[in-house]
Formats: structure tokens, sequence, C-alpha cells
């Protein structure tokens, strides 16, 4: 694992933007994604220099995904938007309508940078599969204990920051967001604890995480596999570690990790550094780091390279104005349809 420095510059930020924690955490989430595209698969050891960790990568660093533009989201990202775009469109998490969005997004690149995707999980090209058969939302997700990928966790954040229900319904309806492509229970906790995390975030709880394991605890009680699953499984209040794989219990401690850091940059560079899953490990971490740090803390380099502006106006996400530098406005309603 590649060490950070405390002695690295202050980044570069956009001080103007208002804060607005929809947009702040969407876009954490797209830039932390695109931050982390040109390292996926490698290993920490082969990893540039922890400084040297940028959306840009140093010249002579052979990234992944070479062929794709610097500054694209993945399908990390754009399975976020066909969820926020369905919450947006329908006024509550619709599984019939987010698959049919993502079935959209699988086929004919709905949501993606140029409409390419090129990225898919297995489970979820499985589960997009039995969906397009005609498989209901509610058991099309692969259920046993070895298809536990972090597919569903890296896309769930839309469903904190739209969902307008009590903490009981959050929860639940994590769950059914996981179900459609990830149905065992561990990646229906994680998703639920994740959400739990970013709503106290939102809520600017003096201590999020734990807060988010209080709750879910006492929303278990009547829900013993469940809570068997949080404290056997997930074990929320071991220590903050991680290896950035693709597992989702990895996956989900990566992210908290990562989270450790300062400020918004370090946190994205903290994620990456973990090598192997990195754009979803800093699109899990960039989440959270966009509601804490709000849009203002994203390093103005990393939003002027990021792609895809056009798809965020056209979502209320990202508005021109010369009153905003960089593009960033408060939060407007989108008419974005399937």
């Amino acid at each position: 694992m590649n060490n950070e420095h405390s002695t690295s510059k202050a980044p570069q930020q956009n001080l103007a933007a208002p804060r607005d924690p929809v947009r702040d955490g969407m876009l954490g989430l797209l830039v932390g994604d695109a931050c982390g595209v040109p390292y996926e698969f490698r290993d920490p050891r082969d990893l540039p220099l922890f400084e040297q960790l940028e959306m840009q990568p140093p010249k002579r660093f052979a990234r992944s995904y070479a062929h794709v533009k610097l500054g694209t989201w993945s399908d990390d990202g754009a399975q976020a938007l066909c969820l926020y775009a369905s919450m947006r469109e329908c006024g509550m998490y619709h599984a019939q309508d987010y698959a049919a969005r993502l079935i959209k997004w699988h086929d004919r690149g709905y949501m993606a940078v140029d409409h390419y995707v090129f990225d898919i999980g297995n489970q979820t090209s499985t589960a997009i599969g039995r969906l397009k058969q005609g498989t209901p939302t509610r058991y099309s997700g692969l259920s046993g204990e070895r298809n536990n990928g972090n597919g569903a966790l890296m896309r769930c954040l839309p469903l904190a920051l739209l969902h307008q229900g009590n903490d009981v319904a959050l929860v639940y309806e994590a769950h059914a967001q996981a179900r459609l492509t990830h149905a065992h229970i561990r990646s229906q906790v994680c998703c639920a604890l994740y959400c739990l995390w970013a709503r106290r975030e939102m809520q600017q709880h003096t201590s999020p995480w734990e807060s988010a394991i209080a709750t879910l605890r006492a929303i278990y009680r009547r829900d013993p596999p469940a809570l068997h699953e949080l404290d056997t499984h997930i074990r929320p209040e071991r220590r903050a570690d991680g290896k950035g794989t693709g597992y989702v219990l990895d996956s989900l401690h990566s992210a908290r990790w990562a989270c450790l850091g300062p400020n918004y940059e370090t946190i994205i560079k903290r994620a990456i550094s973990l090598g192997n899953d990195t754009d979803t490990t800093a699109c899990i971490a960039g989440g959270i780091a966009g509601l804490r740090h709000g849009a203002q803390g994203i390093p103005a380099r990393w939003l002027e390279l990021l792609r895809g502006k056009e798809e965020l106006k056209r979502l209320g996400i990202w508005h021109d104005s010369s009153h905003a530098p960089n593009g960033l406005h408060q939060h407007q309603p989108s008419t974005t349809h399937v």
C-alpha cells in the first residue's frame, strides 16, 4: 500500500459552491469513480506514489481502460445515475422502473458517458439477463453466499439522498434495491448500513457511522437473520481497514478506512491506494466524502476533467452559471425519462 504524505499540498478547491447534499453526494460519487478508473485491477504495489494518484495518472503509468478518456465514470456511476433518475421521476424507489433503466444502460449505454458500457460485473450481467427474460425484480438477483460482489453497494447512494421516508423504510428499500442483482442478505445489509451512514452524514451527525450501526441494530431486532448477519459477518465495530477488493464487505470497510482522511482529495487517494477495485472503492467513499466536505471540497481540477456534464445538466446535478464557478449550482428538479 502506498503511504500518504502529510506534507502534500492543500487541494485546489471550488470555494464558491453552496452546500446541497444531493448534488454534493452525487458529484462526490462520480468524481471518485472517474478518479479510480485508470487504476482498476492493479496491485497496490504497482500504483504510482500516493501524491501522484490523480484523475490523470503519470504519463508512464499504463492505465486500465486506456481507450476510455480520462474523467469518465464507470458502470458504478452509470448505475447510480439510473437509480437517481428513476427516483426523481417516480418520487420513490420503483423496482420495475429502475430495472428498465438498468436494462437500457446495459443495452444502449443509458447514463454512460458517450453511451459506452466498458465494464460490468458478472453478477449484475446475469441478473439483468434474468430481468430481460421476465424474471420478477424480487427474484432476479443471485442469492448464494459467493454472490456477494459490491455491485449493489456501489450504486445505492441515491436512495439515501432522495428517500423521503423514515429510517425503517430506507433500510428495507435498500434491501429491495440490492435484491435486484445481489440478493444475499449480506449484500442487502451492507447497502442498508451504507444508506444509513450517508443519511447521518447528511444530517451532520457527530458520529455518523456509529449512529447508523445503532439504528440498524434497533431496526433488526424484529429481523433476526439480518441482525445475525450484521453482528456475525459485517461486524461494523471492527477497526476500519480493507484491501480494496470487489467483495461487498471489503468494499464497505475499505471505503470506511478511506473516509478517515481529512478532506475529499485525501479520501479518494486513500481509496485508490488500496488497489484492486479502485473505481468502486473510490465511488463508495467519494459519495460519503462529497456529503461530508461538499462540492466545494472537491478539487477544481477534478471537476473540470469530469466528463458527461451534459447528462448531469439534464439531471439537475450540474448547472452552467456565471455565478457559480466550475458550473456548480443549487440542485434543481429533473425530468428524465426512460
